[in-house]
């Protein structure tokens, strides 16, 4: 798991010690018949079973391990690395319906349960949910809710228009994709930003178009500015070389039969053949551009 994702939040500390749910870094103490405990700061001993030893194991060394309560409730260490830690989002099966509630698989032997009152909709075996993963702070397990709108952050801090950051794709609207900026944000990614098929629970990369009042962040998929129109000139160069150095296309072409063509949108289309034009790589026609 990628150390910018472990984001704290909602947790509780083992007496100020190893955290609940997340990535710690623990030192071998002892072995036993069980397995090895390790040791946090504070002079806790959590158990790491024998299952979960790695081949190469000393004493004194330090290990990163994940630490949760197991099904019987007890605090243990593991190797294993789950899908999630605390405080993320992610794009979990369903694997058990319960009568509390249903079950989904983040890469652990346990299961997480989200409670039939943390489902937005009814949940079904084999089906995947855009779900959030806390540590419930009365039972300190860790739990997972479809009802992520609360976990958002509404204060952007950390990113800046046009930095390129990482989408998750959690819900189709009618004018877009609602996406989950850096692990964070709410974003909404535009539907004439859309140049390829997305799905609920895609994980791409985009850039920031406008941060707005509200906190929401509008998103784009193609870096804007000049730095994209490169990147972009070069597809209308290639597509020019395979139609024998012509394309039937203008800045008054309709914008639909530009993203169908090159898969750019008819302002990333004016910006580049501009930058062609000048560079004289390009013959701009009354009914197409030509390669010089």
């Amino acid at each position: 798991m990628e150390e910018e994702n472990r984001r704290e939040a909602r947790v509780k500390l083992i007496a100020g010690g190893a955290k609940l749910g997340y990535y710690n870094v623990l030192k071998v103490l002892r072995g036993t018949s069980v397995g090895y405990y390790l040791g946090d700061e504070v002079g806790n001993d959590i158990l790491l079973p024998t299952k979960y030893v790695p081949e190469t194991i000393a004493l004194d060394e330090e290990i990163e391990v994940f630490v949760y309560r197991d099904s019987g409730g007890r605090i243990v260490a593991t190797t294993l690395e789950p899908y999630s830690t605390a405080g993320q989002f992610d794009f979990l099966e369903c694997r058990q319906l319960t009568q509390y509630g249903a079950f989904v698989d983040i890469g652990l032997e346990k299961d997480i349960l989200v409670p039939f009152k943390q489902q937005v909709q009814e949940m079904y075996q084999g089906n995947f949910y855009v779900t959030y993963v806390y540590l419930d702070e009365v039972s300190q397990r860790l739990v997972g809710t479809t009802r992520i709108n609360k976990f958002f952050e509404e204060t952007v801090t950390d990113i800046e228009k046009f930095d390129k950051v990482k989408l998750m794709i959690y819900n189709k609207t009618d004018i877009g994709f609602a996406v989950i900026v850096n692990n964070k944000y709410r974003g909404l990614l535009y539907d004439n930003e859309v140049f390829e098929p997305l799905e609920i629970g895609d994980r791409i990369y985009g850039y920031v178009k406008k941060i707005r009042e509200d906190g929401r962040l509008d998103m784009t998929l193609q870096q804007p500015g000049y730095a994209n129109v490169d990147i972009q000139a070069q597809k209308i160069l290639d597509a020019l070389k395979e139609n024998d150095n012509y394309l039937a296309l203008t800045d008054k072409t309709n914008p639909e039969i530009i993203k169908d063509v090159l898969g750019m949108s008819k302002k990333t289309f004016k910006k580049s053949i501009g930058l062609l034009y000048r560079q004289h790589i390009i013959m701009i026609e009354d009914d197409g551009i030509r390669l010089n």
